[in-house]
Parts: C-alpha cells; sequence; structure tokens
C-alpha cells in the first residue's frame, strides 16, 4: 500500500472535512483507503493517507480533480436545469434513483464529479451533503451558503475546481494552502469569510477594489468528505457544531473509513481523540447564509 501525508489545521473545520474528503474519494480511484489523524510527531498536525496499489494516494485524488468534469443530477422527466451557471446535466435513467427528495429549485441538485483515473476508468463521486434535512434524512445538512441568486452547489463546485485546476497537480505537499481570489465557497474554510460588524467594514461595499481569497482545495475536498459523514450540531441552535478527530499510534496503523466518519460526529470509537466546537454566525442581519468566527477545543477530564 502507498502512503502519504499532508498538514492539516484541526482548529479550522473546513481542512477536517477536507480530509475525510481525500479519505473517501481514494477510496473510490485506488481502493483500501485509510486514514487518521497525528498530532504528536515533531511534524505537527497532519493527515495521513493510504490506499491500495504504488500510486501516491494525495497526488492520485488531485490529479483526478484537474481532468475532472462536474455535472448536475436530475431525474428522468424533470425540467430543473443548471445550464445558465454552466453547468451541464446528467439525467439518470428511468430505474436510477434519485440520491435526495428532489429540491423545489436547481440550487440543491446533486453534484457529480468524473473523472479518469490512472486505470483508465471513469470514476464518479457524487456530492449531495446539501440535499439532506433532518426531517427528512435525520442528518444536518451542514448547508452554510444561502443567496447569490441561488447559485447551485454544483456550480460553486465547478467554479472553485476552475480557480485551482492548473495547480491541483503541483499541491501535494500542502494542498490547504493552496489560495486564490474567490467570489463564493461553501463556506467551509473560515480564512475566507468575515462578519462586517466585527470587522469595520464589508467588501461587499468595495468591489472591484477588494477580492475576499478563498482556498478552493479546502472548500472542493470537504464538500466530498461530508459525502458519508458531519459535525453534530447543537440541539435547539443552526449556530454550533461539534466534530472530533481520533489519534494514530503511526503512519502504519491508519484506521478504516467508518471510524474516521463515526469520529467527525463525536463518537467514542476507542482511540485517543480530540473535541472542537464551531461557532457560526450571520454575516448580515437580512442573510441566510453563516460562517464559521470561532473554533474552541474542549478539554477532558
Amino acid at each position: 500500500m502507498a502512503q502519504a501525508s499532508i498538514p492539516v489545521d484541526l482548529f479550522n473545520p473546513g481542512q477536517v472535512f477536507a480530509c475525510l474528503g481525500f479519505l473517501e474519494a481514494v477510496d473510490q480511484l485506488l481502493g483500501g483507503a485509510r486514514g487518521g489523524f497525528g498530532w504528536s510527531s515533531p511534524e505537527g498536525e497532519r493527515f495521513y493517507l493510504s490506499a491500495n496499489g504504488d500510486a501516491n494516494p494525495v497526488q492520485a485524488v488531485l490529479e483526478c480533480l484537474a481532468s475532472a468534469r462536474v455535472f448536475s443530477v436530475i431525474p428522468d422527466g424533470v425540467e430543473l436545469s443548471t445550464e445558465k451557471w454552466n453547468v451541464a446535466i446528467r439525467t439518470l435513467g428511468a430505474d436510477e434513483p434519485f440520491p435526495m427528495r428532489l429540491p423545489e429549485s436547481p440550487e440543491k441538485l446533486p453534484a457529480l464529479i468524473e473523472c479518469d483515473s490512472r486505470s483508465e476508468s471513469v470514476v464518479s463521486l457524487l456530492v449531495d451533503y446539501w440535499g439532506d434535512s433532518t426531517s427528512a434524512t435525520g442528518r444536518d445538512n451542514v448547508k452554510f451558503w444561502a443567496g447569490s441568486g441561488g447559485l447551485p452547489g454544483a456550480a460553486r463546485l465547478s467554479g472553485a475546481l476552475d480557480l485551482v485546476r492548473e495547480v491541483l497537480t503541483s499541491s501535494g505537499a500542502d494542498p490547504f494552502s493552496v489560495s486564490s481570489p474567490q467570489s463564493n465557497s461553501f463556506r467551509f474554510d473560515w480564512r475566507r469569510d468575515y462578519i462586517p460588524i466585527d470587522a469595520g467594514f464589508s467588501p461587499n461595499d468595495h468591489k472591484g477594489a477588494i477580492s475576499m481569497v478563498g482556498f478552493p482545495i479546502v472548500e472542493i475536498m470537504a464538500a466530498i468528505g461530508l459525502s458519508n459523514a458531519r459535525p453534530k450540531s447543537s440541539i435547539g441552535t443552526k449556530f454550533e457544531y461539534r466534530y472530533s478527530v481520533i489519534e494514530i499510534d503511526d503512519s502504519d496503523h491508519v484506521f478504516e473509513p467508518l471510524f474516521l466518519r463515526a469520529a467527525l460526529g463525536g463518537a467514542d470509537c476507542g482511540f485517543p481523540k480530540r473535541d472542537f466546537v464551531m461557532l457560526l454566525a450571520k454575516p448580515g442581519k437580512q442573510s441566510k447564509d453563516r460562517c464559521i468566527t470561532k473554533v474552541i477545543e474542549e478539554t477532558r477530564e
């Protein structure tokens, strides 16, 4: 099995979600994915990833994304479309299941990432976390974005990919540090976000003069990472979530995906772990968006 590791800031929820995104993606690409977090070595906080074969698993994912195509998915006979946002439609066959309750608008249509693997087969990654709801599926959708003229999730994903497509294959050593001016995002990486009343001004009042710098690889991989795992929302509020990470003994003893997925939601898997609380706020009084404003590590007695 091949192994790789990348730096991660555990106080950045988007980066933690993105680590699980690498895990999910490499499991589809190479199979046999295993992963885990480490913070006790001189290298500092890192995410360790292994998979079948000889290919560097992080590099394999980035190479896949460099040539990826993004579609929105609709059931047969449905007229919803994302083509006005330059995102092509993939229509399911009559016998193919649609992965969520049919949305009323294109905003929440699932996204499908297709890319060519090293074995020359087509690999598909479905991104549809935003279609969940606690009432319909029992899972919080962790959808922090809204507005922007109904910009669909698939368009946000496609736009983020286009921002970094040319540098993906050279970013394997530290993918979460890759930045780019970014006008919209999934709001997972809080380095881009701001609360105008706290900042003292709003960049929206200075369009053309100020560009918000985002971290598109974090946003892309975090969206993939929430396919099978979610942070735990606090009861009675949409502005507080908890997430956890589990520690490996060394890079040769990494975990199967199910342990990392469960740990993200705060489950006690019997391994050393760290627990975090992320707090959110609205970036404006009338905004339906939520952005991460603070992350606190919970201490264990």
